[in-house]
This record gives structure tokens, sequence and C-alpha cells, in this order.
């Protein structure tokens, strides 16, 4: 899996682990809707570190949690 097919993945099962839309999230975040879309639809080759965090203060979880899936263990990224 590429790493923004992770991020994506991620931000998904936050989504409905949280019980939130992209819009409640956008809403949220400030992160515009158009970004959210865009990551979600893995429209980005790469998604910054920075965009990451605003969407991680909107589901109110820190990147650590974040980054804390099976996700981004690198024998499930390709190189």
């Amino acid at each position: 899996m590429k790493l923004n097919e992770a991020v994506r993945c991620r931000f998904l099962e936050l989504l409905k682990e949280k019980n939130m839309t992209q819009y409640q999230l956008y809403m949220k975040s400030g992160v515009p809707k158009s970004t959210i879309g865009n990551i979600i639809n893995c429209s980005y080759e790469s998604v910054k570190l920075r965009v990451i965090h605003e969407l991680c203060q909107g589901l109110e979880i820190d990147l650590k949690t974040f980054f804390n899936s099976p996700l981004f263990n690198e024998e499930n990224l390709e190189p």
C-alpha cells in the first residue's frame, strides 16, 4: 500500500470511529473541504504533516495516535 493510501484509510477509520463526516472534520479542523476530499480520494502523492496535524486536532487526537496503526507498519507500505 502506498503511504497516501494508508493516510486515507486511517482518516476513514477515525471518521467512522468518531462518527464524523468530512464536513464536520472541516468545521472542526479548518482544513478546506477540497483538501480533505483530495486526501480521501488519494489525489495527492503525499500529504503535508502540517495538514495531518490540523486534521488530528479536529479529530481531537495527537499525531502519535494517528500513526499508531498497523497501516503504517513498514511491511504494509511500499518502498
